[in-house]
């Protein structure tokens, strides 16, 4: 396995890295309008990359295929709450007014269906043939700081510890990315407790800004990345004036003041940990699904399962993995039993796990503050609300004891 995907790996690596002969340098700043916009879609292209970016579909805006900047979501934004999603057209002319969409980039670098091997009898004969995906170069247009936190979380876990996906290794080697800073919020957004967002400053190989009035509609484009470079040396920009570079950077400021809700992390883990029997989950398994939504959208959720079938004559096998949900009775389930019956049980698992037990795993949280497991929760259940009534009862408790004590 390890060989095959070496390869397959240097001639992605070939096509995508070239020596950069240009004066510009990483941390450069450009003023674009949406033509030169337009020309880096087109150089991508050229270098054989598909482009993937946000388009208005089956009623949100999500990650899709893209040839051209005529394919974004012009003048569309986006409302959410809890439990609410609705996409909007208004006259403006933006193309990036809008949050995170229904989708993240874990689709594309952790597929939700992956055939690992295909087994074969023929004449008395057995093969089993690994599948290695054909893949082509992503461009993703778009991404939210969120989502490259989550990105960057998911390498910790799968690239960095003591078994790694290579399938997610090659994926993530052969991506380019062309963030953009938030202009806007919505309510379900925390990113700012998170330490995630708005603004990008790493793991991008360009970024862009959106600026707009009514007279001008322009974009700070900064260069992140040698492959970055690559894409734009041969391209015609004029360096960002220096009120350019602070219009850009007043669009961030304003867009962290207007995110309001908020996500108190402090012993927040310790809390978690300590609380297995509280009443609160048994409250919240009232309320909970167990539709498991939060974890299919969730940018940073890794858990799956493996499926083996077999054609009707069974010359033929295949080994499929698939993202599964720890919201699934069947997902804790041993000999015997599954571990986690009850609703409440298994939010608890999800909670915990996601803010106090991945630190242990990976010295990281497993939240972004992304806001999509509050959107899309059928019946607005908030992570952030649960982890504040979890810690005011307990600080209640603890000081109703201290006071019988006394």
């Amino acid at each position: 396995m390890g060989t095959t995907n070496k390869a397959l790996e240097k001639k992605i690596n070939k096509k995508i890295s070239k020596s950069v002969t240009s004066d510009f340098q990483i941390g450069d700043n450009f003023c674009i309008d949406i033509k030169e916009l337009d020309s880096i879609f087109t150089a991508l292209k050229e270098k054989s990359f598909d482009l993937i970016g946000p388009t208005v579909k089956e009623q949100t805006i999500a990650f899709d295929q893209i040839e051209s900047v005529k394919d974004l979501p012009e003048g569309y934004t986006d409302e959410q709450s809890p439990g609410i999603y609705r996409v909007k057209k208004t006259d403006s002319k933006t193309l990036f007014n809008f949050t995170t969409g229904s989708n993240s980039l874990k689709k594309y670098l952790y597929p939700p269906h992956h055939t690992l091997w295909t087994a074969s009898r023929n004449k008395g004969n057995f093969t089993v043939k690994e599948n290695i995906p054909n893949l082509k170069p992503l461009a993703i247009i778009g991404l939210r700081a969120c989502d490259l936190k989550a990105m960057f979380v998911q390498d910790r876990v799968l690239t960095q510890g003591e078994y790694k996906d290579s399938y997610y290794q090659l994926r993530r080697n052969s991506l380019f990315i062309v963030a953009v800073n938030c202009s806007r919020s919505v309510s379900t957004c925390f990113c700012t407790s998170m330490g995630s967002g708005p603004s990008v400053t790493n793991d991008f190989d360009l970024a862009l800004t959106e600026l707009i009035t009514n007279t001008t509609h322009k974009f700070r484009l900064e260069v992140g990345s040698d492959k970055g470079l690559d894409v734009v040396k041969n391209l015609k920009f004029k360096a960002a004036t220096n009120k350019e570079l602070n219009d850009a950077k007043e669009v961030i400021k304003k867009t962290t003041n207007s995110i309001t809700r908020q996500l108190d992390l402090h012993h927040l883990d310790v809390i978690l940990k300590g609380s297995h029997d509280h009443k609160i989950w048994d409250e919240i398994g009232k309320e909970c699904l167990n539709c498991g939504n939060c974890t299919m959208a969730c940018p940073t959720c890794f858990c799956h399962t493996l499926e083996d079938t077999t054609d009707l004559t069974g010359s033929t096998a295949q080994r499929t993995r698939r993202w599964d949900s720890c919201f699934t009775i069947e997902f804790s389930y041993l000999h015997g039993g599954s571990v986690r019956t009850s609703s409440g049980a298994r939010y608890r698992h999800w909670m915990t796990h996601k803010l106090a037990t991945w630190i242990e795993q990976f010295d990281m949280s497993g939240c972004v503050g992304c806001g999509r497991c509050i959107t899309w929760c059928p019946v607005g259940i908030d992570i952030t609300e649960v982890a504040q009534t979890l810690r005011q009862t307990v600080l209640d408790e603890a000081h109703a004891v201290a006071w019988e004590e006394i």
